[in-house]
């Protein structure tokens, strides 16, 4: 079972988990954050090697809470041009190509290995589909897409892997692609998550910012951080709520708080 309230207020921590958070502020070495981000594709890249197309199941909930995907067409069947920026093994691109037969979606990805995965997916199509391995950070997505020419990009548990340094970047690259007056769909991890309290002492890597055993990173998101990034780069914002779930174990008694941040901004 699970429970689910959206809205503007973060979840208030439990006094334990305030304390827990307190204490732990010894940050990772400044040689071992440089590593981690010198390695960060191949670490992304081992772990799809270790867990192939079997770790994130199929996200057939993304037409459901991004209604935009059917709200942006002028009229029923009109073709749509997205871009699925970072899109792993393609969990949420493939549900969607299935249950949208005027979708064309461009996807890349930082993992080579992941990029190889979409590519042998039986509902793979170049005539649907163009993917490719991509660095967002620092390379061009001009080199793959036209200019001013998709509907709408999803940004779905992707900015929270990369260093807040370098965000930014993401979003100046995607913007060039995004046509005016066209959105960005965001969803990631929200401040207070159940996995940012379960990161055992030594893997803080700076404000909300964690490194998880395999070297992979994970950024935990405010509202705010999130809305000065984006208005930074030139986007407006139209929608943004933190999604508080609590997912209960009946079984084992457990009761997980799971939050997200999900995301709405366009380009003027």
């Amino acid at each position: 079972g699970a429970f689910q309230k959206k809205g503007h207020c973060a979840r208030v921590l439990s006094p334990e988990e305030a304390e827990k958070l307190a204490k732990d502020q010894v940050l990772v070495s400044e040689f071992k954050q440089l590593k981690l981000e010198k390695e960060a594709q191949k670490n992304w890249d081992l772990f799809y090697k270790r867990n192939s197309t079997n770790f994130f199941k199929d996200r057939h909930w993304t037409t459901r809470e991004f209604q935009e995907l059917k709200a942006c067409r002028e009229f029923a069947d009109q073709k749509l041009t997205i871009l699925e920026a970072g899109c792993g093994v393609g969990n949420c691109l493939f549900p969607l190509l299935e249950e949208d037969l005027n979708i064309f979606a461009y996807a890349c990805d930082f993992s080579p290995r992941a990029v190889e995965y979409v590519k042998k997916n039986a509902l793979y199509s170049t005539e649907r589909c163009k993917v490719f391995q991509c660095d967002l950070t620092k390379d061009d997505l001009l080199d793959n897409i036209p200019a001013d020419s998709v509907d709408v990009v999803t940004l779905i548990f992707v900015l929270s892997a990369i260093h807040p340094d370098k965000m930014h970047l993401v979003l100046r690259n995607i913007y060039k692609v995004l046509k005016p007056g066209k959105c960005v769909l965001f969803r990631d991890y929200g401040l207070y998550d159940h996995a940012m309290l379960r990161f055992k002492s030594g893997s803080k890597l700076g404000e909300n910012f964690y490194v998880r055993q395999d070297g992979t990173r994970s950024y935990f998101f405010t509202e705010e951080f999130l809305s000065q990034l984006f208005k930074a780069e030139g986007y407006e914002q139209v929608a943004s709520e933190y999604v508080q779930r609590e997912t209960v174990n009946r079984k084992e008694d457990l009761r997980v708080p799971r939050v997200f941040l999900q995301s709405k901004f366009q380009k003027p």
